[in-house]
């Protein structure tokens, strides 16, 4: 039996409609207002949640890093980038109360424990923990002590790396979302029947985070069985950023969630029938009738 996770008011897992996240990311670019239009865009096209990235810049890089010369809208350095990206308190309560406003679920990923701290003031339905931070035991324990469930991202990790990861967490309230951690991704380079070994390895939901260009390929991670599917959302993705490329315009979001639950009514329950449309079907082109005929309403 695979575990079901509550996030807010949905059930995430088997037999449950998909969970679909719209990452903003960093792709506000450090502006509140293009966030909303962002917020706005997901809710419109029916996702079920928006995730931003939370860091505390003087921990999460290095002093070498952040000196690092780049030139950028912020500044000059790696550093002037960092924290230009970064919203404060009152840009998040902002955000926080725009979310509420339009009834759309909103968490991050957070890359230290301080920004763990900050998010739990927003009462978040769950937390996003990045690829990056998998290997990251404190990190993991401490996301763990929020009592909130967990969605961890699996890129760039082995079997055994994320079998430790799970053992540090514990698989309760937990759900593991396959990705490739590359932007934009390769398409033969996504791995996309790995959910079922994932599925059948951990017995927790297992969702999907993509970075690959178009749809086609998020669709079918859901098809496989992916019960969450994240994407990356942007206005446009010639936008200035680093994450743009990899991301899916306004208009891409909204197909794939259509696709993802028109895909979801046609999946039906796995067992053969003969449905009540049918038989007009079959009194007209059948030339032997059977009388061992179960008809089932549609």
């Amino acid at each position: 039996m695979i575990k079901t996770v509550k996030i807010g008011n949905r059930l995430v897992g088997e037999d449950q409609p998909c969970y679909v996240i719209a990452e903003i990311g960093i792709n506000h670019n450090g502006d509140l207002d293009i966030a909303r239009k962002l917020i706005s865009a997901a809710h419109l096209a029916g996702c079920d949640a928006v995730k931003f990235q939370k860091r505390t810049v003087e921990v999460v890089y290095t002093a070498e890093e952040l000196a690092k010369p780049r030139e950028n809208p912020f500044g000059t350095t790696n550093g002037d980038l960092k924290r230009g990206l970064e919203f404060n308190h009152k840009d998040y309560v902002a955000i926080d109360e725009f979310c509420r406003t339009l009834k759309i679920g909103w968490f991050a990923s957070c890359w230290d424990e301080a920004s763990v701290d900050f998010m739990a003031q927003f009462d978040p339905p769950c937390f996003k923990i990045a690829s990056a931070s998998l290997t990251d035991d404190d990190l993991l324990r401490y996301h763990r002590r929020s009592r909130k469930p967990i969605i961890l991202s699996t890129g760039m990790s082995t079997l055994d790396q994320i079998d430790h990861a799970v053992e540090v967490l514990g698989d309760d309230n937990l759900i593991l979302m396959h990705t490739t951690s590359t932007y934009p991704s390769k398409t033969e380079e996504l791995n996309l029947s790995c959910i079922r070994h994932l599925k059948e390895h951990y017995g927790v939901p297992i969702g999907y985070s993509g970075h690959e260009v178009g749809l086609q390929t998020s669709l079918a991670a859901a098809v496989l069985g992916a019960c969450m599917v994240e994407r990356h959302i942007t206005l446009d993705r010639a936008m200035w950023g680093s994450d743009q490329a990899a991301s899916v315009e306004p208009n891409g979001i909204a197909r794939l969630v259509r696709d993802i639950h028109t895909v979801e009514k046609a999946m039906g329950d796995g067992i053969k029938h003969v449905f009540e449309s049918e038989v007009p079907i079959i009194k007209k082109l059948r030339r032997v009738d059977s009388q061992h005929l179960r008809v089932v309403a549609a």
